[in-house]
Parts: C-alpha cells; structure tokens; sequence
C-alpha cells in the first residue's frame, strides 16, 4: 500500500485562492483535498496556523556538475533546494563538458537520477553547429541560447545561426540576452575601471535591451515559444510589454532587491550577469511582476567559492547561490504587505509549470504531484554564511532577518526536509524523479 499523509487545517494555496484545507497524500501524488473526516492515515500531520503551497518550481540554475564541483554538486545544491522549498529545477547547459548533445543530455539525468533530492530537469545548450542534435533532443525542457555573456562554443550572437535555430527547431528557447558587441566596446571604454561598480557600465542597460529586441524579432518572426532569462531593465519590460503570448519571461531576486548603490556594499559578492542595475529598474520589475508583464521568478543561482569572488576585478566571476533562500525572501515580502501568497504561487510554481508543460506540477489539485511545502509565515530566521547548504557556503543576504520560511518539503510524496529545533534535517535515501515535458511538438506555425 502507499505511504498515506494527511495534512490537516493548513491554510492552503490552491488554484482557486488561499482556503483552510486538509491534503491527503498518497504515494507520490496528491489523493484528495478535504477528504472524508474519518479517512485513515500512516502520518497526520497539524499543520493549525501554516500554510502548505505548492512546491517552487526553479527554471533556471547552474548546479556545476560535471566539471566544477568546486562550486557547487547536485548533492549540496539540492539540499539546499529542499531547505528552500524548491522541488524542481530547471538546469543550464554550461557546465563541463557542456550540455550540447544528446548524449551528455542523457550523461547529466543519469547523474542526477542517484544524486538529486528534489525534481530535475536540463536544458540543451545551442551552438553554431549543432543544430541537428537540437532537432533530436526529446527529454529535455528545451534549448538555452547564450546571446552574449558565455565564451566558446555556447556563445551564439551570428545572426544566420540565430535564425536557423529559431527556424528550425520546435522546442521551446529561452536565452540570456546581451548584446555582445555592446559588451566589448564598453570593455574597451571603461578598461581604466578596477572598481567591482564598473561592471554595470559595461553590461549597461543598452546590451540588454538591445540583445532582447533582437531575440524577440527572432521569436515572432518565427513564432516560436520563447523564454527571457533574467530580464534586469525598465526598457526589456516595455518590450516584454508589446510582445506576444508565446514570448513569456523571468526576473530574479538579485533585480529584485539589489542595484549599483549596493556595490559599496557587497562588492563582487553582487557580480551578475546580467549586472544589477538602477532603483529605478527595481521598481519598474516588481510592477511588472504585479501587473503580469513579467510571468515567474527563478534564481541564477550561481555558486562560485568565497574565494574566487574575493578577486579583483574584474577576475572575479559572475554569479550568486540564491536558491536556498529565494521563497523565504518572497515570503518575507508577503509579510510586509508587498504582495499576496496566491501571487508567490503563481510566480513560482503555476507559472514555471505552464511555461515549460509540465503536468501534474504547479498547483495543489487531486490527481496533482506531491510536491508540497508547508510553510510558517510567523518564522524569523536570519540568513547566515556557515548555515547555508549550499557547498560555496556564502549568501548575498547575510545577516538579512526574514519572516516567512519553509519548514517541511515533500517531493513526490516523500518528505525530503524538514526543520526541527531550529536545524534542518534530510531524507537522502532516494533521488528526486526526472521531470516530463508535454512539449506539442507540431503546435507551431508559420
């Protein structure tokens, strides 16, 4: 018989809106929402004054395995997921070696089929040349372009090659957009610069818009569905803004809460790319995701080592680690009247769900995955260094307090974290399952 869960008089996030419930689980899925009051159970749980949502969907991470564990491995990238209530991710192709056959497409799920805790799910990245491999990719999310901001073979910013990928394959694309040539003339203009500031002169706001202009051109041309990745700019939304259906995107927590004036501050521990920008685009994204003109939230979350970021700069690499602490953070701004929980929800779960298809995910609904989290929105926790699971073991946010975090995670059915007495502990002993993708492979048309 399946494990049987019941998690009683939670106030709970469903698609119809926040109402007290009770959530039968069974096995991986989700059996019934207020089922019969004498229904019978291994584990009951009084979940009185929490609140159980819907497990985060994250569609956008570099969890470095293979080829820099250094940084970052499935192993401490997941726990630190399942701490943060993020039961899915999405993982990006350049790692080493890079994500851009089939065959270590099929090399990184078999990794992650032992070593991931939580839901997992990688993209495949394009290239100049292998266009074919993209045609053939079926258990993925779909194809990563980097327009600017990657070396190598993952750099894709001819135009020719551009429109042969848009023109030629059905997956769905999502791509980091900045404009390449942008970046170098302001390499060139700004190189007397050693301050860590400088970085957001040279990938300004132009090689953003830019680079987003030329990728939604792409899409609609083609009208092929179409992601952004990381949109950091007032400019990249009034473009999303007039864009149509098919073209969709994200922002991440680093746009949300940072800009330049908090590199006097946090140095090179704020270094992205795309760079943090202005005050002013902090407001105009949050407006975007409260109006809807911006679709989800994911992290980047992109480890380095303490030490690395210490470099000068402009040696020091781009990235911070974020997914251990992204649904706290947007819980903590429910708590101070910013936005409602259903919104939180649906920017981090029912929208990364219904942009990549992937069924049973997303919401909590009969029939649904169990991926639940439950969640004490009267918690405070400060955001410590040594206390982070991720293996770089360092956040942008510390010594941050927030109310509103996690405290228990299932994935599937099975509860991978819970926080007891203050100290986080796991269940390692099985893996999170490969995510699946209703991809309609012949819904596009000219």
């Amino acid at each position: 018989m399946p494990h049987r869960v019941l998690i009683k008089h939670a106030d709970v996030v469903l698609p119809s809106g926040l109402h007290r419930a009770t959530v039968l689980i069974e096995g991986p899925r989700i059996a019934a929402i207020d089922p019969p009051v004498h229904t019978s159970a291994d584990e009951v749980i009084d979940a009185a004054g929490l609140v159980l949502m819907p497990g985060v969907i994250d569609d956008q991470v570099h969890f470095r395995e293979p080829g820099l564990t250094h940084k970052e491995d499935l192993a401490h990238a997941t726990r630190a997921a399942a701490k943060g209530g993020v039961t899915s991710f999405l993982e990006m192709p350049n790692t080493n070696p890079t994500t851009t056959t089939c065959q270590r497409l099929e090399e990184k799920l078999a990794l992650a089929a032992t070593r991931s805790l939580v839901n997992y799910g990688f993209y495949m990245g394009a290239t100049t040349e292998n266009l074919v491999e993209l045609q053939r990719a079926e258990r993925t999310p779909g194809i990563k372009i980097f327009i600017g901001s990657s070396t190598g073979e993952l750099l894709v910013d001819d135009q020719a090659a551009l429109e042969r990928i848009f023109a030629e394959t059905t997956l769905p694309i999502c791509a980091h957009c900045e404009d390449e040539t942008t970046i170098r003339q302001n390499q060139s203009r700004w190189a007397h610069r050693t301050d860590v500031a400088a970085h957001s002169l040279v990938r300004d706001h132009a090689a953003a818009v830019i680079a987003t202009r030329r990728a939604i051109d792409l899409a609609v041309r083609h009208h092929h569905p179409f992601h952004i990745l990381h949109v950091s700019t007032a400019d990249e939304v009034e473009l999303i803004r007039r864009a149509p259906d098919f073209v969709t995107a994200e922002v991440c927590p680093h746009h949300l809460f940072f800009n330049r004036d908090d590199y006097d501050r946090l140095g090179s521990l704020i270094k992205m790319n795309p760079s943090v920008k202005t005050k002013r685009d902090n407001t105009a994204l949050w407006q975007a995701l409260l109006d809807g003109t911006i679709d989800l939230i994911a992290t980047d979350h992109a480890p380095h080592t303490w030490e690395e970021k210490q470099l000068p700069y402009p040696q020091c690499p781009s990235g911070l680690p974020a997914v251990e602490n992204v649904l706290a953070l947007m819980l903590d701004q429910v708590n101070r009247g910013h936005c409602a929980l259903t919104q939180v929800a649906e920017w981090m779960c029912a929208a990364p769900a219904r942009v990549w298809h992937l069924p049973g995910k997303g919401q909590i609904a009969e029939s649904a995955d169990a991926d639940l989290v439950l969640v004490d929105m009267n918690l405070s926790q400060m955001i410590e260094h040594h206390r982070q699971q991720t293996k770089c073991r360092w956040s942008p946010w510390h010594g941050c307090t927030l109310r509103g975090w996690p405290i228990r995670t299932w994935v599937m059915g099975r509860e991978v974290f819970r926080l007891e007495n203050g100290e986080p502990l796991f269940d390692t002993s099985r893996a999170g399952c490969e995510l699946r993708f209703a991809h309609r492979r012949s819904a596009r048309t000219r």
